[in-house]
């Protein structure tokens, strides 16, 4: 019965309500969760195509930075405008909408990598990541309020398990595929003629075209699915054109003090993971190859896997807020030590980062929109605009890394991580809590 459509006629919500009691949204919740895979599968990929690229372009780690900085982007510059599209069309059809400009920006990668063209590996980074916002935007929401509120940051903390699935398996298969053959150094690079220099190139570019023709395709049929599965319409977080709402997203500090959580969050762990493949190969570290040091990479988005799935069970036991304050607290230690120490303890202490960023995103996104009912969608909005953070942080520590190198540039997220403290802490309360009379 939970598959079915629900109209939005009171009498409607009513009769089912009494014939179902408490609504079965498994099947919903399943079918939503491939999304939340799929996106965090491409999102890690960028942390197999940071070092790739930087190798063929011989590009400053400032400049293939970039690579995110054009991914995360579309974040903020298209949030808001999905939003408007969620409410004008719904979730359904915004997931379907978004899935169809994924595989677009997917399919794009292959013109890029026969032109070898850098801007054009960026303008199809922008496009894919457009499509994701949309998913963000609808499927986020859509499952906080698919169900309990008390149980909401359980709910979303568990199919952000399989986007952490998703990140845990492509950089080993990225690194697999697209880090096959080991690279010229830059001296290398620099002794080559104009013509073998540009076929090697094209050789390196051409790894990446049937990793993203294949993820075009599954983009295509995984469309297909979620317009022809019938999903069902949430009436707590509608939101009806020419409906006047007595509200205001700046009337719920939760909301925009949770919008610089997602910023400092997504800053600080797309920052640590882009780093990882060179990190290991530094000499004073661990001294891996690129394609081994991929395979590492798996640890750190693993950890973030295990740590959501575990976290489904203790956000029901424990208050979110502070379960996410305890987590940022061993985040910022563990990253403080990687910086002080070398070899293998540097290199496990910041893979070990990844089982305490598990809850952070899920337990910030459902506490920013706890009471903002049908402002919901644009609350999710401004969320999803936040996670710009992952676009200009990690240019921000490149530029660090570039003047100090990588090892100490990760001070950038330790300073996250404690704004994090503080939004767990604080930040997070409901307006119901934070103007409560003592």
């Amino acid at each position: 019965m939970a598959t079915r459509e629900i109209t939005n006629t009171p009498d409607t919500a009513q009769s089912v309500a009494a014939v179902s009691g408490t609504p079965d949204y498994s099947r919903p919740l399943i079918i939503v969760t491939t999304l939340f895979f799929m996106w965090g599968f491409l999102t890690s990929l960028n942390d197999i195509l940071v070092p790739h690229l930087k190798s063929i372009f011989e590009l400053s780690y400032t400049r293939v930075m970039l690579v995110q900085f054009a991914f995360f982007s579309a974040y903020f510059l298209f949030s808001l405008p999905w939003s408007k599209i969620v409410n004008r069309i719904g979730y359904q059809r915004s997931m379907v909408v978004g899935l169809l400009t994924m595989a677009v920006g997917a399919f794009l990668f292959l013109p890029a990598a026969s032109a070898v063209s850098y801007p054009l590996f960026l303008m199809a980074l922008i496009i894919l990541a457009t499509g994701i916002t949309g998913l963000q935007v609808a499927a986020n929401p859509y499952v906080v309020v698919l169900g309990k509120p008390e149980t909401a940051s359980s709910r979303l903390d568990l199919t952000q398990a399989f986007n952490s699935l998703g990140t845990t398996i492509a950089p080993k298969i990225g690194g697999l595929l697209i880090l096959s053959a080991a690279p010229l150094a830059i001296e290398q690079l620099q002794q080559l003629a104009p013509r073998a220099l540009h076929v090697y190139r094209v050789q390196e570019a051409a790894s990446v075209k049937m990793p993203y023709t294949v993820i075009g395709v599954a983009l295509l049929l995984l469309a297909v699915l979620i317009g022809t599965f019938k999903l069902p319409k949430i009436e707590t977080a509608a939101y009806r054109p020419g409906e006047k709402v007595d509200d205001s997203i700046w009337k719920h500090p939760n909301l925009l003090l949770g919008a610089l959580g997602i910023f400092t969050y997504v800053g600080a762990e797309v920052s640590i993971g882009s780093f990882l493949v060179n990190y290991f190969g530094l000499p004073e570290i661990a001294g891996l190859s690129a394609k081994t040091a991929a395979g590492f990479v798996s640890f750190y988005w693993g950890g973030a896997m295990i740590g959501r799935f575990l976290g489904a069970g203790l956000l029901r036991r424990f208050k979110p807020g502070h379960l996410l304050a305890l987590c940022a607290i061993f985040a910022a230690a563990l990253v403080t030590a990687s910086m002080l120490a070398g070899g293998h303890t540097a290199m496990w202490t910041i893979l070990a980062v990844g089982l305490f960023n598990s809850i952070m995103f899920p337990t910030i996104f459902s506490l920013g929109l706890a009471e903002l009912g049908p402002l919901t969608g644009n609350g999710s909005g401004i969320l999803n605009m936040a996670i710009v953070g992952g676009a200009i942080l990690p240019v921000i520590q490149g530029s660090i890394a570039d003047h100090v190198g990588i090892h100490h540039a990760f001070v950038l997220p330790v300073i996250c991580y404690l704004y994090i403290l503080f939004y767990g802490l604080s930040g997070s309360k409901p307006n119901s809590e934070r103007y409560a009379r003592a």
